[in-house]
């Protein structure tokens, strides 16, 4: 059987280490893309591409080009990589929402532009995104995060429009809040029991990108219970 390569944007944070170490337990070939350096331990039959920013589309074609040379095919894309920042209107500025719209919704847009030619030329291909359940009723203080997660939420629903007649699916997953060490910082009282694990949004994500999940396109599923 022949292993898929899977990317995993993001692939060196918590979340992001989380969906590439449960891929690479199924013998998959994971791609790890990040803007931070490659760590030094790497996945078995891994590859890490450190340093790439994915919010310039030249960048993610240079990634998936190298990637493409290294494996000869793409057959899943998870776009994780991502980021947070709470402030409210009054305190901020448009600079906020720049950089929230760069770092959630650019680097998914950019990935997926770049590694759709070679997804659509594999056999039951596979985009899964990251949203954000705020992102459905924004908080106080979320309004950048909200709007750039729903700029994802709105990319997913239209390319599976889009691919509708093709053999690929797109979906979202939507966590709420993420158990990591940088959120129990910043929340430290907290009820962290109720945070979804990040092994519970990998183990969604290997779900749909799983021939079980054949018939799910264009979805945006909550993740809201720990786990």
């Amino acid at each position: 059987m022949i292993s898929r390569t899977v990317i995993v944007t993001g692939g060196f944070g918590i979340l992001g280490r989380a969906v590439a170490n449960a891929f690479a337990a199924q013998g998959e070939i994971v791609v790890r893309v990040d803007y931070a350096p490659a760590p030094e331990e790497a996945l078995p039959k891994g590859i890490d591409l450190g340093g790439v920013d994915l919010t310039s589309q030249a960048a993610a074609d240079e990634a998936v080009a190298n990637i493409l040379a290294a494996t000869g095919r793409i057959d899943v894309l998870a776009n994780v990589a991502g980021g947070f920042t709470w402030e409210t209107l009054e305190e901020g500025d448009s600079t906020t929402w720049q950089r929230m719209f760069a770092i959630n919704s650019l680097t998914c847009l950019n990935m997926t532009k770049a590694a759709l030619p070679p997804l659509l030329r594999a056999q039951s291909a596979r985009i899964v995104n990251i949203g954000a359940s705020g992102a459905i009723n924004a908080a106080a203080g979320m309004g950048s995060y909200a709007a750039s997660k729903s700029a994802v939420h709105k990319l997913t629903e239209s390319l599976a429009a889009e691919l509708f007649s093709q053999d690929i699916t797109v979906n979202a997953i939507l966590p709420t809040i993420i158990d990591t060490p940088t959120n129990r910082a910043d929340m430290p009282d907290a009820d962290f029991s109720k945070w979804v694990q990040p092994q519970a949004v990998a183990d969604a994500i290997l779900f749909l990108a799983s021939p079980a999940a054949r018939a799910i396109t264009g979805a945006l599923i909550p993740l809201a219970k720990g786990g």
